[in-house]
């Protein structure tokens, strides 16, 4: 058996022709995690070591010595105070689903890298949770990961696959003007305008259930966002503020929805100015399920099967976008804090590519010099006639 040996760290190679690093830390000998297949990689190993030791951000390996489940189970706990009720839903949902049975029983210290990768890999080959659900599962495991490290638990974070934590979803459908009213006409009278506000005003599902009437100015034409409902896994409703400071707005109404949005509030919203706009049987707020029974039937007589509600916002900011909007007129719009959903919406559709292509021609036209009722055509530059100039 090879060894070699110092006042503070050792090598040696073992019979099985890998090699050990052991170090002194904290008064005791303490061996690498792991051996290694050559010398000079047990070296580094003890190199890295030492370095830590004595910049001080050397972490004992047995800190990291507790099963991720029962540190992410503490980790939520006291995320809790500043979650929503159905953010909470979902971490736990992740956690127990698809974080918990593949790594939830190894230390923290033992997960690495490469434990990682697999993971993540794994999960985006199986026909479920898909993208979206992995990339929120990456981004929750990161940070608890970040805060491992801050707790001084593991030296660093295991989680550095780049691009992971982006969520991108396929690309959503937008609808024409007319499948909306069709949409609109084939689901329910008390639910029409709720289509179409989801369109026009770009109101989200839980934002329209919360409406209350004292939130809509019909003579300013506007309606304040101030307040959603939250439907819970059990199907309770919570009622809470929007997601974000930015959730908070207030949005001008078209004036094409003016008439059906005055005989909507007299036929069939809650009564009063806490009365609800848009609401269930005994001005109850509707129900997640009882919704889309009718929204899915709607969808397919308008020949848009698989249509999802939130759909429509994204064809309404679209269609803002088309007016000429800029992204922070859509952020204001929309309640986005980030400018980067606000671009989404900027994507150029066939018609108005055409348009703008038509546009451009007009330009070209009206600023192309004319000599002789010709059009000039610009002389190519040559190293000659370069010089002559």
């Amino acid at each position: 058996m090879t060894r070699n040996r110092s006042s503070w760290g050792s090598t040696r190679k073992l019979p099985s022709g890998r090699w050990q690093a052991r170090y002194r830390a904290d008064g005791a000998w303490r061996a690498a995690p792991a051996t290694y297949k050559t010398k000079r990689d047990a070296e580094s190993f003890l190199a890295a070591t030492r370095a830590d030791i004595e910049r001080g951000t050397w972490i004992p390996p047995e800190q990291g010595r507790i099963p991720l489940r029962e540190y992410a189970d503490k980790w939520l706990e006291q995320k809790k105070p500043t979650l929503r009720l159905r953010s909470q839903e979902q971490y736990e949902t992740n956690l127990r689903l698809h974080i918990k049975p593949t790594l939830g029983d190894k230390d923290l210290s033992k997960i690495s890298p490469s434990m990682v990768r697999t993971w993540h890999s794994d999960l985006l080959a199986a026909e479920k949770p898909g993208a979206p659900t992995v990339a929120k599962c990456y981004r929750l495991l990161h940070a608890i990961f970040a805060t491992a490290v801050e707790d001084e638990m593991i030296p660093k974070n295991p989680c550095l696959l780049r691009g992971a934590s982006t969520d991108r979803p396929a690309e959503r459908p937008v609808a024409t003007v007319e499948q909306v009213y069709a949409i609109a006409d084939a689901v329910p009278p008390s639910l029409r305008v709720m289509v179409l506000f989801a369109t026009f005003t770009g109101l989200r599902f839980g934002e329209l259930r919360a409406l209350k009437r004292s939130r809509v100015d019909v003579a300013g034409k506007t309606v304040q966002v101030v307040e959603q409902y939250q439907e819970l896994s059990s199907g309770e409703l919570v009622l809470g503020p929007p997601k974000t400071d930015a959730g908070r707005r207030t949005v001008s109404i078209p004036d094409v929805l003016i008439p059906d949005l005055k005989n909507h509030l007299a036929t069939f919203s809650g009564p009063g100015p806490d009365g609800l706009v848009f609401c269930g049987t005994q001005q109850q707020p509707l129900h997640r399920k009882t919704f889309y029974r009718n929204w899915n039937k709607a969808a397919e007589h308008a020949g848009l099967p698989g249509f999802h509600f939130h759909d429509l916002r994204h064809t309404g900011n679209t269609l803002a976008a088309a007016t000429g909007a800029s992204a922070k007129e859509l952020m204001s719009r929309m309640g986005h804090a980030s400018p980067r959903a606000a671009l989404i919406y900027q994507h150029a559709t066939k018609d108005r590519e055409a348009a703008i292509a038509q546009a451009l021609s007009k330009l070209i036209v009206q600023g192309t010099p004319k000599t002789g009722g010709k059009k000039t055509i610009a002389k190519k530059v040559t190293p000659q006639n370069r010089q002559a100039s």
